[in-house]
């Protein structure tokens, strides 16, 4: 009866003055919202999953950088499968799922935007290294030393997400208003906490040392340009490794400043508008800041030749056949 006076539909019309109101917004501009989002997310998530099966089943992909590339591409891939469909339902209907899903959501929203954030961090430090002090690199930055790195970061971010979820962890759902709703709040130590060690620390790190890469990079193609004459029998190979790797800084720095553009708007309206994760007027740059998932394997597939023939092989079933994994894929 009171919703009818109103109006307005309840999400749960049985529980009247509990419930939360659904949605204000016509069918049309609704089902277009949906499909859109849909569609990224399924995107997203078979982007990834590519580049997930490539790296791990090619052993020639079996490179610390492809190891970190691999570990931000599962972070997508949960980004894809988790968080897009949620904050669909989040944002454009009422929470049905009970408080115990939307407590998980919460949680491994907060470990995978973290995860990805350190993910990037590790990229950067491994491009410092390999352009900055390619001699130590072999030594410094192993397969073992960066697998340790990831699961470090990932143990990490779960550990540290637990920071915003702590009071939901005594009573599930006591932020939320009323039925039909999955709030996300943070008090202001953990939001002031979570700005710095997650958005002011990581870029000034990825900044600097990728500003420090690429003055390196540029001497660099210089002085191969310099000496492309001179000694070339000797050169070859160096001159080869040089190139892979500029080549790969080039390739990723794209990669980082797409994540910046995807990144920095969500955290600059962050420090606007206090309740952003739960505002309807700031959801743009919350889709925006999940879209970076869905560009990353775009990237790969734009300047990365063997993950496009690694997409062939997966594509054309060639990954089935018999000592496939040791195929040429560079």
């Amino acid at each position: 009866m009171m919703e009818m006076q109103d109006g307005v539909e309840l999400c749960f019309p049985h529980l009247s003055n509990s419930s939360c109101k659904k949605p204000v917004s016509s069918l049309s501009e609704l089902v277009l919202l949906q499909v859109v989002l849909s569609s990224i997310s399924v995107l997203t998530v078979m982007l990834n999953l590519l580049v997930i099966i490539s790296v791990s089943h090619y052993r020639q992909l079996h490179t610390p950088t492809n190891i970190l590339l691999l570990s931000l591409a599962v972070s997508d891939f949960l980004v894809g499968l988790l968080s897009m469909p949620a904050g669909i339902i989040r944002n454009t209907s009422c929470w049905y799922l009970g408080d115990l899903t939307c407590f998980i959501f919460i949680y491994f929203s907060f470990i995978i935007t973290s995860a990805s954030v350190g993910d990037m961090v590790l990229i950067s430090i491994d491009r410092y290294v390999a352009i900055c002090d390619p001699l130590h690199y072999p030594t410094r930055v192993t397969e073992r030393i960066v697998k340790l790195c990831v699961c470090l970061c990932w143990l990490y971010s779960a550990l540290y997400s637990l920071l915003f979820v702590k009071d939901d962890l005594t009573l599930l759902g006591k932020h939320n208003s009323c039925y039909g709703e999955c709030l996300i709040f943070i008090d202001d130590i953990s939001g002031s906490v979570d700005l710095v060690l997650t958005f002011i620390l990581p870029v000034t790190v990825i900044t600097v040392l990728y500003m420090r890469v690429f003055v390196v990079a540029v001497s660099q193609a210089r002085a191969m340009r310099s000496h492309v004459t001179a000694a070339k029998l000797q050169l070859s190979v160096t001159m080869k490794t040089k190139k892979s790797e500029l080549k790969a800084a080039r390739t990723l720095g794209v990669l980082m400043i797409v994540f910046l553009i995807c990144f920095c708007p969500y955290y600059c309206v962050s420090l606007a508008e206090a309740d952003l994760l739960n505002s309807s007027s700031a959801s743009f740059v919350y889709y925006l800041f999940h879209l970076n998932s869905c560009l990353n394997p775009m990237i790969y597939a734009l300047f990365y030749p063997w993950f496009r023939k690694a997409v062939k092989f997966i594509l054309t079933l060639q990954i089935l056949q018999p000592g496939s994994c040791q195929a040429n894929i560079l």
